[in-house]
């Protein structure tokens, strides 16, 4: 887990004030797995013992992905560990569903481009935001193996340009 500033965008492309926002967990399998075409911030519904949790860092959305259900976005399959200071009358689920909060105009644009162009909604980025945490999603179209192939060419590549520029300089 890497903590790094970046700058979030708001509505399409227009900057929302340039916030700085920190970065509590990256989800790097899916710049391999997809091709992210479009980014949108969405809230999250959580409880108290999952804030806590995932400001202590045990959080992970690896194998988490987001449905449209009822014109409504809910995020499956991501994992909070809950702390072992947990209260006792709390009954931790760590996997359970989860309601992502986005203007109904947003929603309804992305229900529209993931039901007719076959596009699909991943979850790339947990991170703070003005003291609350936040979750990027990304309008995503998946790569085949030969697309994945040329990607990873094309690092190693650009790695090897880096090394011969550094080793003339």
């Amino acid at each position: 887990m890497r903590a790094s500033p970046f700058v979030v965008h708001g509505v399409g492309n227009t900057p929302l004030k340039d916030y700085q926002a920190m970065s509590i967990i990256e989800n790097r399998k899916a710049f391999h797995d997809f091709f992210i075409e479009e980014r949108h911030e969405a809230g999250i519904i959580l409880e108290g013992w999952e804030v806590k949790a995932i400001r202590a860092g045990r959080s992970n959305i690896k194998e988490a992905y987001v449905i449209v259900r009822d014109e409504e976005l809910f995020l499956f399959g991501m994992h909070i560990s809950p702390l072992p200071s947990a209260s006792t009358h709390v009954h931790a689920d760590p996997v359970r569903t989860r309601k992502l909060l986005m203007h109904k105009k947003e929603i309804s644009r992305l229900i529209g481009k993931v039901e007719r162009a076959g596009y699909t909604l991943v979850p790339l980025n947990l991170h703070f935001l003005k003291g609350r945490i936040k979750l990027e999603i990304g309008l995503a179209k998946g790569k085949k193996q030969h697309d994945k192939r040329e990607d990873e060419k094309k690092k190693d590549w650009d790695r090897e340009k880096q090394r011969l520029m550094r080793e003339k300089a």
